[in-house]
Order: C-alpha cells, then structure tokens, then sequence
C-alpha cells in the first residue's frame, strides 16, 4: 500500500517530526511504500489572501499535492497548540478545496495522529475528522477517514530525535495498533485481501 505521512508542524525538528519518522518506519516494517512530506518549508498562501495556482506550484506545493495524488493511505501527525491544531494546517486542507483540486480527496483512507507535548492530541485529531469529512462531502469525493486516532502524549519522553520508540512501552503498543486498524480499514476499502 502506498502510504503518506504528513508531518504538519512547521517547526524545525519538531516533535509532530518525530512521530512522522516512527509511522514511517513502522509502515515501511509492515512491507508500505512510504514518503514523508514535512511543513517545515509550508508556503501555501493564506484562504483570502491568496490561492493554490495548478500551473505555478512552489517547490514544497507540488511535493504536498503529488504526495497526495499518490497515496492511497494519508496519515496527518497534527500538533496541538492551545488545544487545535495549526494554522497551517487548516489552511493547508482549505486551500485545496477546489475543484481543481478535489482529486487529492478522492479514493484515500485517511488517519489522524494528534502530537503532544503534554497529555493532548485528541482535538487536533476531532478537528481534521470534521474538515476532512467536510471536503470529501462538499467535494463529492469517495475517500473515508479512519475512527482510530492516536494520541502521542509527552512526546519527547517516547521518542528519540531520529523517531525511535523505546521500545515494548504503551505508547510504542498503542502506535502500532493505530496503523494496524488504519490499514485493515485501507484494506478493506480497497478490497485487497
């Protein structure tokens, strides 16, 4: 299965980063082709102040899209600032909810990870499932957003800077359980046995 983690902080070397790492490597373990796509170079211009041109797409904007065009499983690392999640990525969602765009929400199974540096994650994760939701239905796409949700508290106590989990710990339990059901529902949607 080809899978997609978006690293949506666009801070350097962000903990929401090092989440993305360990789903990479925990998908690429579970036999996925995997990329990466990380906000930490994010461009895309403001909803009202600006708009996505299909034919002048910034370096980063074109990776960000045809990551998407390629995958069939997204998975967003969301981190969580004063209970939501960020600016960037909100806008990221809205701004590619044209016509000329829609594709991106189309046929994919989408799962949610929300980061903490604390004991959080869940609202980033509630937020993504309703805007999500929302574009496929405006969109009129056929995708499905996954029920399962993980929550990476106290981040920085789990993972190393290269995203390695310590290992046989709860946190390290409960990731791997969220790809798992992430991709028994890709599985599912996309009949594969």
């Amino acid at each position: 299965m080809k899978v997609l983690i978006l690293s949506t902080s666009p801070r350097k070397e962000s903990n929401t980063l090092k989440v993305a790492k360990a789903l990479d490597k925990l998908s690429q373990e579970k036999g996925h082709s995997t990329k990466v796509v990380n906000f930490e170079n994010y461009d895309i211009p403001m909803v009202g102040q600006g708009a996505l041109q299909k034919d002048a797409l910034s370096d980063f904007q074109r990776e960000f899209i045809e990551a998407m065009e390629w995958a069939q499983v997204i998975v967003l690392a969301a981190p969580e600032y004063n209970w939501t999640t960020s600016g960037q990525l909100i806008n990221a969602i809205h701004q590619l909810g044209s016509r000329e765009f829609a594709h991106v929400f189309d046929d994919k199974v989408f799962g949610l990870v929300g980061v903490s540096s604390g004991r959080g994650g869940r609202l980033p994760c509630v937020e993504m499932m309703m805007l999500i939701n929302k574009m496929i239905n405006f969109l009129d796409q056929y995708s499905v957003v996954s029920p399962r949700i993980f929550e990476s508290h106290e981040t920085q106590n789990n993972l190393d800077e290269e995203g390695n989990p310590k290992p046989d710990t709860v946190y390290l339990r409960g990731m791997i359980g969220f790809l798992d059901y992430t991709f028994v529902i890709a599985k599912r949607w996309f009949r594969e046995d």
